[in-house]
């Protein structure tokens, strides 16, 4: 029996990354994720749930930071409080992750199911962020605007971030995007 290693989550998301960049999404199995790493399928299947859950971890951490910094603000426009929650999103992106989530990207670009899955991951975080703004006491439709606006935003500054030639913080790219957004609304 192979010896226990520390962060097993963490070596499952690496090898997955590798295998699925070497041999696409759907030319790897779970079994060759858990082979890559020494462990069993079932050990993978007490971190995931199935292997597309390798790319879509850490989902309520990610949407909590939005929420977080949004509740917390004292700010009552719908926009100044949007902008609290893509900073405390933002956060979620530190330098370090830069080339773990362009390959994570690049394998989501490169399938549909992946994909939609993306999509609706950000709608998600859209529906949550206006209700956020609801309860904060906006109303519904310029709440609905308000998250919307942001989340394109959001969006644009993290595809610009992974950019292969790309070196600014995330937090940087945000500020560029919101400031245009600013812009554009007058």
């Amino acid at each position: 029996m192979a010896r226990w290693q520390a962060d097993t989550e963490g070596r499952l998301k690496l090898a997955a990354i590798e295998l699925f960049g070497t041999h696409g999404f759907e030319a790897v199995t779970v079994s060759d994720i858990a082979a890559a790493v020494g462990v069993t399928e079932r050990t993978f299947f007490r971190y995931f749930t199935d292997k597309r859950e390798v790319l879509f971890t850490n989902q309520d951490d990610y949407q909590a930071r939005f929420l977080d910094a949004l509740l917390a603000s004292e700010a009552t426009a719908p926009m100044t409080l949007v902008e609290a929650a893509l900073h405390g999103g933002a956060a979620f992106f530190a330098d370090e992750r830069r080339t773990w989530s362009r390959a994570r990207q690049r394998i989501v670009d490169s399938s549909a199911a992946l994909m939609e899955r993306e999509s609706l991951k950000r709608s998600s975080l859209t529906d949550a962020l206006t209700t956020a703004l609801i309860a904060k006491g906006v109303a519904p439709v310029p709440a609905a605007l308000a998250a919307q606006s942001g989340s394109a935003a959001f969006h644009l500054a993290f595809a610009a971030w992974i950019a292969d030639d790309e070196t600014r913080s995330f937090t940087e790219l945000l500020d560029d995007v919101l400031a245009d957004l600013r812009a554009l609304l007058g």
